[in-house]
């Protein structure tokens, strides 16, 4: 890694930035690190070289990835940590877990086998599949989603060993469980499904990040926190910037009443900030472990900034009215809560809080005192 110019703040930032991402790299298994110069780096598989940048706004590191053997270029890729609003050290772990979550996936990708095109993402027909289900469920109806989950299902059934469509039908039969597309008769009988489906896929690949994210992330909603744990540790040993993997092993603990490892948890995303895309999660993850421990004054950063990222989820703004009762701001906590019932119609005492199966006497007491905050501040209770 080099810095350019030789701006000296750079080079200071490139040195760390190098040592963290070499050290974090090398606690993967699946691959050897080697450091150059010198006769070993010329016999790597694989030889990942950088540029980092400092403008009057942010920082901009630029990486490729070479196969010495060929000169083919396999990956490049870029991120930028804006030079305000964190310290120099959250920059610099912004910039290595940026670059480090990228290449991990990368590596990941080279080392398991599969129609995959150069940056990793499904290729082909299975692509096109993906895709089309995709834009077919982004308009998140029921009808949508029954033609996309058809599409994964054909294509499926046309490539019955394919992992990514496999990956892919589960992620989406996972969401129509989540947002209660399926009769209640049915649902027991899909969980089913789509947990077969991704052992099949763990038994081809085991090794395959998605396939263990998507197991991982199946476990959570299914309210098997403890294998879920267990099941994101797996992911993180391949990639430890996930950001979305350690919020979903941050979900497990709250639910285990285990507050103090969530927060510290959703704290280490919100320290990565990767991917940036999933950064509300961790954000709202925040907030909510504060309020089941009482302490609504931290939580309210937490929550404001998630609700400016990601404005319209509702469940944010409900977590926000009790944080405002609690406060003794009463009428901030109705139009908050106002709010939440315009985003999510409907909602009462008895259906807003998560299926409470699997989960700690700890949880279920704190749950039951931040729902009596929020019925305060008009929370219906049937």
């Amino acid at each position: 890694m080099t810095a350019a110019g030789n701006d000296p703040p750079a080079l200071r930032m490139a040195a760390g930035v190098n040592r963290d991402l070499t050290d974090g790299l090398a606690k993967i298994e699946t691959i050897r690190v080697v450091i150059p110069p010198g006769s070993a780096a010329e016999a790597a598989d694989l030889v990942v070289s950088s540029e980092l940048e400092r403008t009057e706004t942010a920082w901009n590191l630029r990486a490729r990835m070479t196969e010495p053997a060929t000169g083919a270029v396999k990956w490049t890729s870029a991120v930028s940590v804006a030079l305000t609003g964190a310290d120099e050290q959250i920059q610099q772990t912004r910039l290595t877990a940026g670059m480090g979550h990228a290449l991990a996936l990368r590596i990941n990708v080279l080392l398991n086998a599969g129609e995959r095109s150069a940056d990793g993402l499904p290729a082909g027909s299975t692509k096109a599949a993906i895709e089309q289900a995709t834009a077919s469920i982004n308009q998140t109806t029921p009808e949508r989603f029954r033609a996309a989950q058809a599409m994964l299902e054909q294509a499926l059934a046309a490539d019955p060993e394919n992992v990514d469509l496999q990956v892919a039908l589960a992620a989406f039969q996972l969401r129509g469980i989540q947002m209660t597309w399926f009769p209640a008769a049915e649902r027991e009988t899909v969980e089913h499904r789509v947990g077969e489906v991704l052992e099949r896929a763990l038994r081809a690949q085991p090794n395959y990040i998605p396939v263990l994210e998507m197991h991982c992330r199946y476990l959570s909603a299914t309210n098997r926190f403890v294998e879920s744990l267990v099941a994101c540790g797996k992911v993180l040993a391949l990639d430890p910037w996930n950001g979305t993997v350690l919020y979903l092993a941050g979900l497990s603990q709250v639910f285990l009443g285990r507050f103090d490892e969530a927060l510290a948890t959703f704290e280490q995303a919100d320290r990565f900030d990767t991917p940036q895309v999933a950064r509300w999660t961790w954000a709202i993850g925040a907030g909510w472990v504060h309020m089941l421990m009482g302490r609504a004054e931290e939580a309210l950063p937490w929550l404001k900034r998630s609700i400016a990222i990601t404005p319209a989820s509702g469940r944010t703004h409900f977590l926000l009215a009790a944080a405002y009762q609690q406060l003794g701001r009463p009428e901030e906590a109705r139009a908050a809560l106002a709010q939440a019932m315009n985003l999510r119609p409907g909602s009462t005492a008895r259906n807003l809080p998560p299926p409470t199966e699997n989960t700690s006497p700890v949880y279920l007491d704190a749950t039951e005192r931040l729902v009596a905050l929020m019925i305060a501040a008009g929370l219906p209770e049937d």
